[in-house]
């Protein structure tokens, strides 16, 4: 009997790789992941000791690679166990609790149709693929220039030209012997009964090819080149092969790096998944021009158990977040939930990687937020809690939202965690005040307790927590490495200081941790050999880069001539100032979200310990003038009387 793709993708999906090859293969615990449906063992196949044989629960599929045999539930039964293919195919039903379906003639006359009309998509990316090189495409290759997108770029996503005329692709597609009723079930043209002529769907538009979860093109996103068009996205309508809500553009290719990466992240549309993927940011999806919906979800968990959700810092950016909290709330599981991150505003994820690099994109992800703060915040970000009868209200919407919760364990936790935050809100005998606007104590501007986002005031609405790290190396940061790869003595001197800097520059990270890697290896005391064994691991720009920095900062500390007596001292000096302002802009951050809760009673002291902090900051930042005083024993003056 021939079954359905459908059937078959239905049962798959139901029953976890691993359940099927854990009763045939003993798991190694140590080697396997559980949590995140990843498991490795000794192969059935061959006879080994070591286990080289993996299974992944998110892609159905197992592989060896000590053998090299690949497959999924089906194959796994008829090789290992000698079973015909409808044998396997009817063990894995029964463990999936689905009943075999009846030989249906139709459904297999429908399952190739769909394959011809899989078929018919691909020639059509061809053509979209032709035309954006050919003469008729120069403006739309202008445009994909002007946004900074590589002809690497463009041939990932395959992405094309639709052209002007009112049949051009139909007129192709009919020459390559396409019915007119496969062109039509494909959506590729617009048809009707009070449509004498049907006509091609796309035109003038930037293509943009949408696969499924196997790689084939089902339907098409296009961007309209025209300023007066009346749409200026337009998607494939329905069809027999694309069902927008059941599908993520960049499903296909993105599921691959989820597994280096070990999560998903989702983002608002084709441009935001292209542009970061280019920055090298490759396990991005978006959903296709609507609001994620439950099949979407589904699909997101399958890939990782918290995918983090990516949204423009605008109104629209936080309406969409919250409506894909409450969209998760009732199928929340131990240990699968979502994250979810708000761009500063006016920002999309193309414009932040433009503007500061992949590092400010990389820094605003390792800020997301879990579920339950968006839910906290949308809450109390609004209105007033200054009555009895306001507070108990706030309550009662707490338990309303916590109610939708299917999983009993995860209800108790969530509302246990939000009469915490209500407890610490509103304090014993405090009244908290509402979204109000008051002066600050020191006559500055004034402070918002909650604007409808993680902002909960301007200053911090300006900080590195919305806006991200900038890409530039700090002159502070750059010297210390310099003056640990030229003394390396001086690292050993303070392991720890060096071992535990924090760096917000991506380049310095790396520079950072060859040197950690080459010093645990060799034991190296003079800064030409460790300079050497730098170059050779790949940090050789790196260190041009950091000696041009200090040479024009007259930084002589910094430079290879300078005396590690006179080096000593300005390297405690920047390792102190590096960690103490590192700790004080924690602690700023932390007494800028305490706004969020505070009360009358209490702002004008929160506010009064902001200023301190700044003001602890900025004179740390004014003794930045590592080196006046040190240079005797290289030379320089002596220190000023």
């Amino acid at each position: 009997m021939r079954f359905s793709t459908t059937f078959l993708d239905d049962i798959r999906d139901r029953v976890p790789i691993s359940s099927v090859i854990g009763k045939r293969v003993s798991f190694d615990k140590k080697k396997s992941n559980a949590g995140r449906g990843d498991f490795w063992g000794c192969c059935p196949f061959h006879g080994e000791k070591s286990p080289s044989f993996h299974c992944e629960d998110r892609k159905g599929r197992y592989h060896c690679f000590g053998c090299g045999v690949t497959g999924d539930h089906f194959r796994f039964l008829v090789e290992l166990e000698g079973l015909s293919f409808p044998e396997a195919v009817e063990q894995i039903a029964v463990q999936a609790g689905v009943p075999l379906p009846d030989r249906d003639p139709e459904a297999e006359k429908r399952d190739q149709e769909r394959a011809s009309l899989h078929d018919v998509m691909k020639l059509a990316t061809s053509y979209f693929l032709e035309k954006l090189q050919a003469p008729e495409g120069a403006k739309a290759r202008g445009y994909l220039r002007g946004r900074g997108l590589t002809a690497q770029t463009q041939g990932a996503f395959q992405i094309g030209y639709a052209p002007e005329g009112r049949s051009a692709l139909k007129e192709f597609l009919a020459g390559k012997g396409i019915a007119k009723d496969q062109i039509e079930a494909c959506g590729l043209v617009v048809f009707g009964d009070d449509i004498p002529v049907s006509y091609d769907r796309f035109r003038d538009r930037i293509m943009y090819p949408i696969e499924d979860s196997r790689g084939r093109v089902i339907a098409f996103g296009g961007r309209a080149m025209a300023a007066d068009a009346p749409a200026k996205y337009l998607n494939s309508p329905e069809t027999e092969l694309f069902h927008k809500g059941q599908i993520l553009y960049n499903f296909a290719k993105a599921r691959k790096a989820v597994q280096e990466k070990g999560t998903v992240i989702a983002v608002e549309g084709y441009m935001d998944v292209i542009a970061l993927a280019q920055a090298g940011f490759h396990h991005v999806v978006a959903p296709l021009g609507t609001a994620l919906t439950e099949n979407q979800l589904e699909l997101l968990w399958r890939m990782a158990p918290e995918p983090v959700m990516c949204f423009d810092g605008d109104q629209a950016g936080i309406r969409a977040a919250m409506r894909a909290a409450d969209l998760a709330l009732p199928h929340l599981k131990p240990g699968k939930s979502l994250r979810f991150v708000l761009l500063p505003d006016g920002k999309d994820p193309d414009d932040l990687v433009k503007a500061s690099g992949p590092e400010a994109f990389t820094q605003v992800l390792n800020e997301a937020r879990p579920l339950i703060d968006m839910i906290w915040s949308r809450e109390t970000a609004s209105g007033s809690f200054d009555t009895p009868e306001r507070r108990a209200e706030l309550e009662q919407r707490l338990r309303s939202v916590v109610a939708p919760i299917g999983d009993e364990s995860i209800r108790r936790h969530y509302s246990q965690d939000l009469r915490d935050r209500m407890r610490a809100f509103f304090g014993s005998n405090e009244r908290p005040r509402g979204n109000s606007e008051r002066p600050s104590p020191q006559g500055g501007h004034r402070v918002a307790q909650a604007k409808g986002r993680f902002a909960v005031s301007d200053n911090l609405a300006r900080s590195a927590l919305v806006r991200g790290p900038q890409a530039g190396v700090a002159l502070r940061e750059g010297a210390i490495m310099m003056m640990a790869v030229n003394h390396p003595l001086l690292i050993e001197e303070d392991l720890a200081g060096f071992t535990d800097m924090e760096l917000p520059n991506g380049d310095l990270q790396g520079l950072h941790r060859a040197i950690l890697s080459v010093l645990s290896v060799a034991d190296i005391s003079e800064g030409q050999g460790l300079h050497r064994l730098l170059t050779g691991s790949g940090q050789g720009a790196m260190l041009d880069t950091l000696s041009k920095l200090v040479a024009r900062s007259k930084l002589w500390v910094a430079m290879p001539d300078a005396a590690i007596e006179d080096v000593r001292e300005a390297w405690r000096q920047a390792l102190h100032l590096h960690h103490k302002v590192r700790t004080l802009r924690g602690e700023l951050r932390l007494s800028e979200l305490s706004l969020a809760e505070a009360t009358d009673e209490n702002v004008g002291h929160i506010l009064q310990h902001l200023g301190d902090i700044k003001s602890q900051i900025d004179n740390l930042q004014a003794t930045e003038a590592l080196l006046d005083g040190f240079g005797v024993m290289s030379g320089r003056a002596t220190a000023k009387s």
